[in-house]
């Protein structure tokens, strides 16, 4: 009986940075057990350990030796593989030279009535000890990283300097050798708390030795240390502190023994805006802010170390005197930003270029106003209103060059909002710069005010319409610009009730781009546009839970605006979900009278050549044709299928009581004509066609 073995394997390196680390990791539980049963050496569990400067494999009972294994495979017809006379062919050389063996050893097997040639390779077991060095080392060079470097003399690349290996099986060091190194048992442990090098003894034992060396191997135990913490200085301080879980991560995984500190900075700095400070804090030194019971920001901010705990006191007094000086540029920006209103630095956006096409950002900005005022005569806005959204677009852009949003990025907009109300503006255009942004992803909140949400609307609808204008367009693998962000945005607003028409506003979007002189082919790229709308509708749709057929029918009725596209999707859905029987009605309606159609004679019925049952349904056709109208008018769509579902009854009368392919001809065509005019009651709101149900 063989014996099952402790497998460890560590790559020990210059710290790696945070996001990518934890990519790593996430490969690695792919990797490591691939590269393994690739191979066939038989084992347990794999575990995956990493911190900033080491990467670890743990795998349980492997084998002494791998599985032999015999392959057999199938080749050509024995007809193909043999001529008349009974020797190989060509066909048959390939396949044994293809899979190893000689011609001599293939053998003829019948398969289904069918005689083909088969090869049988046996694979022989080999000791899984003479293997890992290979398979080891295949891991190293299998993870893929954003950017690796090379070091030293050395040819191989990592993402940084590999200085160290571990590699064991059992008490036996497996010799894996890398970049000049080749592995051994000694580790090492927290840089400063305890840097070794440390012996292990045996592979089991690797995880051990780590971790009495300061250091928290995963990725996990040192978030929950994070979180505990955290907590306690919750407790302490009486706040409650924000976490970002992109922060979060990143914390996470540059420290191998993270300690959650304390630190105050002056009361003075929180009459700087509080998202400069957040930025200041958060974004730039990777500090956690801290709010009070009424949610506003306290002069508390939480550190997590990656020092000696015993000199706790020093380490916060450093990342004090670190704050100090970053909300102290903070303040001064702010301040001399103040002392020029908002609209000064419009001209200025001259020096900041949006695309090298498409011109600066103040050309943007003309556009973005231009955009605006067309959306807010679209949704019927006041004078007022109307009056606002063109200033605030006019003046959404503009906190782009001042010192604030020059040295702290993430606060664009939201400066411009400040900047905004210091020089007097109202306070829905500063709301509405503040917003413009809105939403910036899936699931955020669009802006509050429809004035917010067409400055928002206008800011990326230009973006996208510039970019596909030139060429610039989002591909299968690559969205640089974010357009598809933008889209998702634009139609989340449509939804939320903003009262314009997507296809109007990009007319007039590239409308702007033409005035200005950009060489398009504007029908192409409206139709790109459009196509590129309903892409994004169709997504969001099948993300949240409806069918793709459903989907489907709606767009062939060739309706292209988003609010439109998800209304009649969704009652479409709601019908057959929650009324089934009325959708029962609509399917099989609109099926049987589809399948007899003949769209070449019209619609135009002759009631002089109809009976009973055929002027009842052209009344109640009518009757419907109209109620849906009115429906589809006041986007009442639930309304306009209700109208379709009154149309079974007459319907079914009909095919009971009248033969269609009546022999004499005009009678003929003109229930035929009926059948068209009936169907076209339909063609409005969803073609059946496509629904799975409607094959019943």
């Amino acid at each position: 009986m063989s014996t099952l073995h402790t497998l460890a394997f560590e790559i020990g390196t210059e710290e790696i940075p945070a996001f990518d680390l934890h990519k790593a990791t996430l490969q690695l539980e792919k990797l490591v057990p691939a590269a393994l049963d690739e191979v066939r050496i038989p084992h347990g569990d794999v575990a995956i350990y990493t911190t900033p400067r080491r990467l670890i494999a743990m795998v349980s009972d492997v084998a002494d030796t791998t599985e032999a294994l015999d392959e057999v495979f199938r080749g050509p017809s024995a007809k193909i593989a043999f001529d008349a006379d009974g020797n190989p062919t060509k066909a048959a050389a390939g396949f044994a030279r293809g899979k190893g063996v000689d011609v001599e050893a293939l053998e003829r097997r019948e398969e289904n009535g069918v005689e083909y040639v088969f090869a049988t390779r046996s694979v022989p077991a080999r000791d899984v000890a003479e293997l890992l060095p290979g398979v080891l080392e295949g891991v190293i060079g299998g993870i893929s990283w954003p950017k690796s470097c090379r070091w030293g003399t050395t040819s191989e690349y990592f993402s940084r300097p590999v200085r160290w290996l571990v590699a064991m099986l059992d008490e036996r060091v497996v010799p894996v050798s890398f970049a000049g190194l080749t592995a051994g048992n000694l580790t090492r442990g927290h840089r400063f708390l305890a840097p070794g090098p440390h012996e292990v003894a045996t592979a089991a034992n690797l995880l051990n030795v780590v971790e009495a060396a300061h250091v928290v191997t995963s990725e996990q135990a040192r978030e929950q240390v994070i979180r505990v913490g955290v907590a306690q200085a919750e407790a302490q301080t009486g706040a409650r502190a924000e976490l970002p879980e992109k922060t979060l991560l990143e914390v996470t995984n540059l420290c191998e023994q993270p300690t959650v500190l304390v630190g105050t900075f002056d009361e003075e700095f929180l009459r700087v805006p509080e998202e400069i400070i957040v930025d200041a804090m958060l974004m730039h030194q990777r500090y956690f802010p801290l709010y009070d019971a009424n949610d506003k920001l306290t002069n508390n901010f939480i550190v997590v170390s990656n020092g000696d705990p015993a000199h706790a006191s020093t380490i916060i007094d450093g990342n004090e005197r670190v704050v100090r000086a970053r909300l102290s540029d903070a303040k001064f920006f702010y301040e001399e930003d103040l002392k020029r209103p908002l609209e000064a630095y419009v001209d200025r956006l001259d020096e900041v270029v949006f695309q090298e096409t498409l011109g600066t950002m103040k050309a943007k900005t003309d556009r973005i106003v231009a955009l605006a005022k067309h959306l807010a005569c679209d949704a019927r806005l006041s004078e007022a209103d109307a009056a606002d959204a063109e200033r605030a677009a006019y003046l959404a852009k503009a906190d782009l060059v001042t010192n604030a949003v020059v040295e702290f990025t993430s606060v664009q907009g939201v400066m411009g909002s400040y900047y905004a109300e210091a020089a007097n503006e109202s306070d829905q255009v500063a709301r509405a710069i503040a917003d413009h942004y809105r939403p910036r992803f899936s699931g955020d909140e669009p802006p509050a005010s429809n004035v917010g949400k067409i400055v928002a609307t206008a800011d990326k609808l230009d973006t996208i319409c510039g970019l596909f204008a030139v060429g610039q367009g989002p591909t299968g693998s690559s969205d640089p610009f974010a357009l598809r962000r933008s889209a998702i945005g634009i139609v989340a607003m449509l939804e939320a009730g903003l009262p314009v028409s997507l296809a109007a506003a990009v007319d007039a979007a590239l409308s702007t781009y033409q005035a200005a002189g950009v060489a398009f082919d504007r029908d192409a790229v409206r139709a790109e546009v459009s196509d590129f709308f309903v892409t994004r509708t169709k997504v969001m749709l099948r993300d949240g839970g409806c069918s793709p057929d459903a989907v489907d029918a709606v767009l062939a009725t060739g309706v292209e605006e988003p609010a439109q596209i998800i209304a009649r999707t969704r009652a479409l859905e709601a019908a057959r979900t929650n009324a089934p029987d009325a959708f029962d009605n609509l399917a099989i309606a609109y099926a049987r009278a589809n399948n007899l159609r003949d769209a070449k004679l019209g619609t135009d019925v002759d009631e002089a050549l109809a009976a009973d049952a055929e002027r009842a349904l052209l009344s109640a056709t009518d009757e419907a044709a109209a109620r849906v109208s009115e429906a589809l008018a006041a986007d009442d769509y639930a309304a306009a299928l209700a109208a379709l579902s009154a149309l079974r009854a007459p319907i079914d009368a009909f095919f009971e009581d009248v033969m269609i392919m009546d022999e004499d001809q005009a009678v003929r065509e003109n229930r035929l004509r009926l059948l068209n005019r009936f169907v076209a009651v339909f063609a409005h709101v969803a073609d059946f066609g496509k629904m799975a149900k409607s094959a019943k």
